[in-house]
């Protein structure tokens, strides 16, 4: 409990049986709203299952992470969260091995990305634009249309971004559209409480999430 407040955070009592690369896209999209993260660092050996750190740039954003989501219900199981005890050792050795990999992976991707979003937006361009100006001036309704979803989105990682608003009834997403989601809250009052707060709201780095009101 003296541990001193630092900038990563450490979580254990997580659910063993979700696979890792699940895990830190999971993590990253419910703890991400409290600020920038460096990395998410999680372990498969049977030692550190079930635990994972979380490295915020700023101490503030991991304070307000660690007491808003304290006890969260992360799959089924409540969340157990710490300041991480050293900073120095393992922390600062993965901060560096973290700084280090994007240099690497992030100098033949922009191009790859960039090349990928012209042609994504070229072919899903009209798509969109037909579906922002159909749904833009939708009156508002309990009912959120989501648009611009990362292609990794699932049910379960909507669900954990949107239940902590009050209302939240459901998340339904669209077969063979991965892009593209709704979700329904009990008022209209509670829908545009959690639309104004999750707008533009990143899943990925490269996804900003864009909400508006489904058509009834």
């Amino acid at each position: 409990m003296d541990i001193r407040p630092n900038h990563t955070i450490y979580i254990n009592n997580l659910n063993e049986k979700i696979n890792k690369e699940e895990l830190k896209k999971s993590l990253y999209a419910i703890f991400s709203q409290f600020g920038q993260i460096m990395d998410i660092v999680a372990y498969k050996t049977l030692k550190m299952r079930g635990q994972a750190f979380i490295i915020f740039k700023e101490i503030s954003s991991a304070t307000n992470a660690m007491r808003t989501m304290q006890g969260f219900p992360f799959y089924d199981k409540p969340m157990r969260i710490n300041y991480s005890k050293t900073d120095s050792d393992v922390i600062a050795k993965l901060k560096g091995t973290f700084q280090e990999r994007p240099k690497r992976v992030k100098q033949p991707k922009p191009v790859q990305t960039e090349d990928k979003k012209a042609k994504k937006l070229k072919n899903a361009g009209e798509v969109g634009a037909a579906n922002n100006s159909a749904t833009a001036e939708q009156p508002p309704n309990q009912i959120l249309f989501l648009t611009n979803l990362p292609e990794e989105t699932n049910e379960m990682m909507l669900s954990m971004l949107f239940n902590q608003f009050p209302g939240f009834k459901e998340v339904r997403l669209v077969p063979n559209r991965h892009d593209i989601a709704f979700v329904e809250f009990a008022t209209e009052l509670q829908s545009g409480a959690a639309r104004e707060a999750l707008q533009g709201f990143k899943i990925t780095p490269t996804h900003a999430m864009k909400i508006s009101f489904a058509k009834k």
